[in-house]
């Protein structure tokens, strides 16, 4: 086939553009995957949490794990119940656990209100339909979000079978109490949701809600270590994770 120089140009152009914008994309992902590397920052090859409801629930009420993490986050309040923004939350034990269909659990577990964040699975489903790698997995298993490449299509709140993501109908700035400057706010348009305290691990510090709740019924660490907090726990008790049936995997182990 004869092929003039114009059209060899174009040809080779395109498959130069091509291969430049695979390598930048590939860079650019293998970007988001990083990890942080602050020498005080505390890092993992997969990050887990494990919550003892036992614990939990001997402060009846106690909402400081809430508290703390939505006050460092700028997570907003205002006030109106369709539009809530929530990193975490609690729920009733059966509503946090459907398939778990005890006939006769114990009263603590019964009547626990249970906390409930993201996951951070280790298959997530939201990560797989977000058009924009607005949310990806950090190789130690943080699910984060790019608030700034998120469109607001909500495919990962559709995906999420947890219900862990929040959407901003409105802007909300003007529903912060106060505003932590350390932390970035977001804006109108946007899904939002728990980061695991991604930005207080990269310098040194356990994740905010870990710290303030005041019956230690919080562990966080490295599930790939078996020395670590998390796997002597989980060694030595007995935990459930949230519909474990739907193959997500999720990383927040819940001591019963």
């Amino acid at each position: 086939m004869n092929i003039t120089r114009k059209r060899f140009l174009r040809v080779t152009g395109i498959s130069v553009l091509a291969v430049a914008g695979e390598k930048l994309a590939g860079a650019f992902a293998g970007a988001m995957q990083t990890t942080p590397s602050l020498p005080q920052a505390l890092t993992a090859s997969r990050w887990a949490m494990t919550v003892d409801l036992n614990k939990c629930a001997q402060k009846e009420g106690c909402i400081k794990c809430i508290e703390a993490c939505h006050s460092v986050h700028n997570v907003p309040d205002s006030g109106h119940r369709t539009h809530r923004i929530e990193w975490i939350w609690k729920a009733s034990f059966g509503n946090a656990f459907p398939s778990q269909q005890d006939e006769y659990p114990s009263t603590t577990v019964k009547d626990a209100r249970v906390p409930l964040f993201c996951n951070h699975c280790d298959n997530p489903p939201c990560v797989r339909v977000c058009p924009t790698q607005a949310t990806w997995k950090r190789n130690d298993g943080i699910v984060m979000m790019d608030w700034h490449r998120c469109i607001g299509c909500r495919y990962c709140m559709a995906a999420c079978p947890y219900g862990s993501r929040s959407f901003n109908w409105t802007d909300p700035r003007p529903h912060l109490a106060h505003q932590d400057p350390d932390f970035p706010t977001r804006t109108k348009g946007v899904v939002e949701k728990c980061n695991f305290c991604e930005e207080r691990l990269a310098k040194g510090e356990l994740p905010a809600c870990v710290k303030a709740c005041p019956q230690d019924a919080m562990a966080f660490g490295d599930l790939g270590d078996p020395n670590s907090q998390v796997r002597r726990l989980l060694r030595s008790r007995y935990a459930i994770r949230r519909k474990p049936e739907l193959g997500t995997k999720p990383e927040v182990f819940y001591i019963v």
